[in-house]
C-alpha cells in the first residue's frame, strides 16, 4: 500500500547525511533501495588533490546541517590517499549481495558508509567488503560468493533500473526519497528534514495512516456497492 523508495549512491555524501532519515523511515515503513551508479566506469575517480578540496567543502556543510561524523582516518587518511579509487559499482554491489542472502541490503549501506566516511576505509576493494560484512554479522564466504554473483551485469541492471525510475520521478540526484502510495509516486523534498529525523518519521507516519484510512474508505465504499 506504501513504500519508500530510497536513490542512493554509497559514495555520495549528502546520502551519509541523509542516512539518519533513512534509519527513521524504515523504523515506520517498507523501504526499497535503489543504487544509482554515481561514480562508476568513466565516472570513477582517483583521490586528487582537486577532488579532495571539492569533497571537503560539501562534508563541512553536511556536518553543519545533519552532525553526521566525518572521521579523522577519512579526512586525513583516506582523502590523502592518491592511490585510492573511488568506484560506486563494487560497494553497491555489495549492498545488493547482503539483501540477496540476508535481507540486509540497508544495514550494509550503513555499514559501508561508515567505513567510508568514518573509518576512511577503501569501500571498492573486495577484500574490504567481505570485511565489512562481517562486522555486519553476515557469513564471510556466502558473502563473497554473493558479492561475485551480483557483480557485472547484475549490478549494471540494477542501475538501469534504478535510472528508469530517476527519469520516471525526475529525480535530479542523490539522494532521492520517492513515496509510492498505492502505485502513485510522490517525490520527497527533504532539505526541511535534514538534522530531524523525528520530523521526517512523524511526517512518514501521517503518510501512512492517511493512506491507511483512505484504503478502509474505499474498501468501504466498495463493501456497500455489493
Amino acid at each position: 500500500m506504501i513504500t519508500l523508495h530510497y536513490i542512493y549512491d554509497p559514495l555520495c555524501g549528502w546520502c551519509y547525511g541523509a542516512a539518519p532519515l533513512l534509519k527513521a523511515a524504515r523504523q515506520v515503513l517498507d523501504v526499497q533501495a535503489h543504487g544509482g551508479g554515481m561514480m562508476i566506469g568513466a565516472n570513477r575517480q582517483r583521490v586528487t588533490p582537486q577532488l579532495r578540496a571539492y569533497v571537503q567543502q560539501h562534508d563541512t556543510r553536511i556536518a553543519q546541517l545533519t552532525g553526521q561524523p566525518f572521521g579523522q582516518a577519512y579526512n586525513d587518511g583516506l582523502l590523502h590517499d592518491t592511490d585510492a579509487v573511488l568506484d560506486s559499482e563494487p560497494p553497491t554491489a555489495a549492498v545488493l549481495a547482503a539483501d540477496a542472502i540476508a535481507g540486509r541490503g540497508l544495514d550494509m549501506l550503513t555499514q559501508l558508509q561508515t567505513a567510508h566516511y568514518v573509518d576512511g576505509r577503501r569501500i571498492a576493494e573486495r577484500s574490504v567488503l567481505i570485511e565489512v560484512a562481517a562486522k555486519l554479522g553476515l557469513d564471510a564466504s556466502a558473502f563473497a560468493v554473493a558479492l561475485d554473483s551480483q557483480q557485472g551485469e547484475a549490478v549494471h541492471h540494477h542501475i538501469q533500473a534504478t535510472r528508469r525510475l530517476m527519469a520516471q520521478v525526475a529525480a535530479r540526484g542523490f539522494p532521492s526519497f520517492v513515496l509510492n502510495i498505492d502505485g502513485v509516486l510522490h517525490n520527497i523534498d527533504i532539505a526541511a528534514y535534514l538534522g530531524d529525523p523525528q520530523a521526517f518519521q512523524d511526517w512518514l507516519f501521517r503518510q501512512a495512516d492517511i493512506a491507511e484510512r483512505n484504503t478502509e474508505l474505499f474498501r468501504n465504499v466498495d463493501g456497500c456497492g455489493t
